[in-house]
């Protein structure tokens, strides 16, 4: 799994930015032969600089790099660019004119950088989220404000629109995959793929995760984690459901079951949803990692081990107030949303450590009595056998 996340994050960076800018630019018709820096008008009396390009001759390179990061977007472009068409850092900024630029050196060369957080990506004037079969898409604008004089206005206004594209990664596997330290399956959401995984660690820290089959014993504390694995940091995660079973089978009506979360609600008491900061107390659908604990059980009847079934719903960053279940009102716990986008993850077994029987208790409830009934029935048949002779003895002796 790591190798494939660095993986994918190299490629992001190379390949999922675009970016395309207007600027009504100047440059000579008679300079202009390389058709990749400068493009003739039809009637070939003005000219203007290809993508990426400026000057008179368009022949300097403005080194435009979109960048696109796990946790944040962000254009780059040095700083000659916008001193050639006389663009002053301050007048910089996104679509939300809070959002401003920043200069930066980067091997002795300046650049005016815009980076923001996908997290301020709507507060900063995000274009709508784009999606299609394989992709999902940011949008930004960097934008410059018009230099007024008097009443007109001479120098151009500068409005460049990068993008950033981040796959959706399809992967295959079972409806209810059951691998004995992590299990994940793949939702569709709106013709998206994504792929949540449900894995149990060893503690509270959530550093350490099981890499086999975990054995518990009866009260110890149970961490499991659901989390959206790709794409990361994006959609919001709820729990719906969670139980046991004694069986791989989730729908199982012929064996015991017991519920530990329902309708996104605690259904057992031990249960407790955990914060992603150690030691903290967290809430169900608040991000796309979800961490809760209960303590663990045992069923009343063999086999001595369980398995543990998740139904999860996914939900868009815009709309959190989908993913926020109601547990305050018994009516509106018991009610099932209409037609959630529900996954299943199972995880099992997890083996239950029962306490060795001693063997001295079989010992003291079995050997023990049935000697002791042969011991007391062997002296009485000696007792009986001496009486006999005794008797014997005295019987010839009263004759004479």
């Amino acid at each position: 799994m790591i190798q494939i996340g660095l993986k994918l994050s190299v490629v992001l960076v190379l390949l999922a930015g675009f970016t395309r800018h207007h600027v009504e630019g100047v440059c000579s018709v008679e300079h202009c032969t390389d058709r990749t820096r400068c493009i003739l008008s039809k009637d070939q009396r003005s000219c203007k600089c290809a993508v990426g390009y400026y000057a008179d001759q368009c022949d300097k390179n403005a080194h435009i790099k979109v960048i696109c990061s796990k946790d944040f977007i962000g254009i780059r472009v040095i700083e000659d660019f916008f001193r050639y068409h006389k663009v002053p850092l301050e007048s910089l900024h996104l679509p939300n004119k809070s959002c401003r630029a920043q200069r930066k050196v980067i091997n002795g060369v300046p650049y005016y950088l815009s980076k923001i957080s996908k997290d301020k990506y709507v507060t900063c004037g995000g274009k709508p989220l784009e999606k299609n079969f394989t992709h999902i898409s940011y949008s930004l604008s960097l934008l410059s404000d018009a230099h007024v004089t008097g009443n007109i206005i001479r120098d151009p206004v500068i409005k460049m629109d990068f993008t950033c594209f981040y796959p959706y990664i399809r992967r295959v596997s079972l409806p209810f995959p059951i691998i004995p330290f992590s299990t994940e399956t793949v939702m569709r959401v709106d013709e998206l793929d994504a792929t949540i995984q449900m894995m149990l660690y060893t503690d509270q820290s959530y550093s350490e995760a099981y890499s086999s089959a975990p054995t518990i014993e009866l009260r110890d504390k149970v961490y499991v984690e659901v989390t959206v694995t790709e794409p990361a940091d994006f959609f919001l995660l709820r729990i719906n459901e969670c139980w046991a079973t004694q069986s791989a089978q989730p729908n199982t009506t012929e064996e015991l079951v017991h519920t530990l979360i329902l309708n996104g609600c605690v259904n057992d008491r031990t249960v407790s949803f955990l914060n992603t900061s150690v030691g903290q107390s967290g809430h169900n659908g608040e991000s796309s990692t979800i961490r809760y604990s209960f303590d663990m059980f045992r069923f009343t009847t063999e086999p001595h081990e369980l398995y543990l079934h998740c139904t999860v719903q996914l939900c868009e960053p815009d709309d959190p107030k989908s993913c926020t279940p109601n547990c305050n009102s018994i009516t509106k716990r018991e009610a099932v949303r209409a037609d959630p986008s529900l996954g299943l993850l199972s995880y099992g077994p997890i083996r239950i450590e029962m306490p060795d029987r001693p063997q001295s208790s079989l010992l003291t409830t079995v050997v023990l009595p049935v000697a002791g009934v042969w011991t007391v029935g062997f002296f009485l048949i000696i007792l009986i056998t001496v009486a006999k002779a005794g008797s014997r003895r005295l019987a010839p002796m009263g004759e004479h």
